[in-house]
């Protein structure tokens, strides 16, 4: 599911910035980018995101900004730069031609300037704003799982108001295609195979009844209902789900003797990818 969280903390070091985006994905899909103070910490911040989160394309920036204080001042040392002179002037008494040393020259000689030294973030910090940020991601998410939820469970209504008008008319549809396929046979087979005919009939009459497939597409739906009233961690349950329900429907409509029951099929496989598109997206 989509959501996206952002905090800062303090502490005497400087400061830390984390900025979650996370966008609906099947798996769960971590990208960092990091500045080079935290990426120390990225096993860290894998670890504990990977134990929060179970589904999505999640990206994750941070900025670390360290206090001016621990930063030191670019002045040269005068005795290296000294050293530096008498060393240069020594090598132009000898080399007439030397090209003198440029500002620059000076400045990258090693020694001549204080090595920078900059704080980096501690991981108790790195741990504190990371569960605050995922905990902020989590609420986000919750608020779409139950409008997801209610998704769910409208689809799951309409699919049940394509089911409901079939049941009662089955029986009269396979004794209608009992007796037309007991005609055809007939004019085929002649009335001295009339134990095969009647044999042939009720094979296929059990072939082509959809009541089962009526019964668990029932079942199975109810089952929906009762995972996302549930909630929690649902996703691969509800995927299980679908693809039962796709398998049922695609029965009813490989069973389908009338144009109303091919047309229900379609509605119900239609309904189903819907849902399917949404489930992907659950934990």
């Amino acid at each position: 599911m989509t959501g996206f969280a952002s905090s800062s903390r303090e502490d005497p070091a400087g400061t830390l910035l984390l900025e979650v985006r996370g966008v609906n994905h099947r798996y769960l899909e971590l990208q960092f980018r990091l500045p080079d103070a935290l990426r120390l910490h990225e096993p860290l911040l894998r670890e504990l995101f990977t134990h929060t989160l179970k589904r999505g394309k999640v990206d994750c920036r941070a900025e670390w900004h360290p206090r001016e204080s621990q930063s030191t001042t670019l002045i040269p040392h005068t005795q290296t730069l000294e050293q530096l002179q008498r060393a240069a002037s020594i090598v132009q008494e000898v080399f007439t031609d030397a090209t003198p040393l440029s500002v620059v020259d000076i400045l990258r000689w090693p020694g001549v300037l204080p090595q920078l030294t900059t704080s980096l973030p501690n991981a108790t910090l790195v741990t504190q704003l990371a569960e605050e940020v995922l905990q902020s991601l989590q609420s986000t998410r919750q608020r779409e799982g139950q409008k997801l939820g209610q998704f769910l469970v409208d689809q799951v209504r309409q699919m049940k108001q394509v089911i409901a008008p079939l049941g009662p008319k089955i029986p009269a549809l396979v004794k209608a295609y009992q007796a037309k396929l007991t005609h055809r046979l007939r004019d085929a087979l002649g009335t001295e195979e009339e134990a095969r005919v009647l044999q042939e009939v009720t094979l296929w009459a059990s072939k082509i009844d959809v009541a089962e497939e009526l019964t668990r597409l029932e079942v199975h739906l109810d089952e929906v209902s009762r995972v996302v009233k549930q909630g929690g961690q649902s996703g691969k349950r509800l995927d299980f789900l679908m693809q039962e329900l796709h398998r049922e429907a695609n029965t009813l409509g490989s069973k389908a003797v009338s144009s109303e029951l091919a047309q229900a099929s379609l509605e119900l496989k239609l309904l189903i990818e819907q849902m399917r598109e949404q489930v992907q997206n659950l934990e």
